[in-house]
């Protein structure tokens, strides 16, 4: 099966940056334990905007109404503190590429 990757760009308030970070460890934690995990990328010539990376062996562990119940949780709680671009999580699916070629 090949990995799925999902994308989210977000911007966070300063005054909650702390609980936002927190709070992606937390999940980050939690998919861990589905084998999944989740990156945090920081956009320096805009502060408070950040990209969300989630990857997972599988498209099936990334559909949105499958989380887990810490994990729906703690997503809910990163969403109150934070400003999704709507339509924020997109789903990529990895794509295999041929075997190198000898020259």
């Amino acid at each position: 099966m090949p990995r799925a990757l999902a994308v989210a760009r977000v911007t966070v308030p300063p005054e909650r940056e702390s609980a936002y970070l927190a709070g992606a460890a937390e999940l980050a934690a939690a998919l861990r334990a589905r084998g999944q995990h989740l990156w945090i990328f920081r956009r320096p010539s805009a502060p408070g905007q950040f990209l969300e990376f989630r990857e997972g062996p599988e498209a099936a562990t990334h559909v949105a109404s499958a989380p887990t119940a810490p994990e729906a949780r703690l997503a809910a709680a990163l969403q109150a503190l934070a400003q999704y671009e709507p339509g924020a999580e997109e789903l990529w699916l990895e794509v295999p590429l041929p075997a190198d070629r000898p020259a």
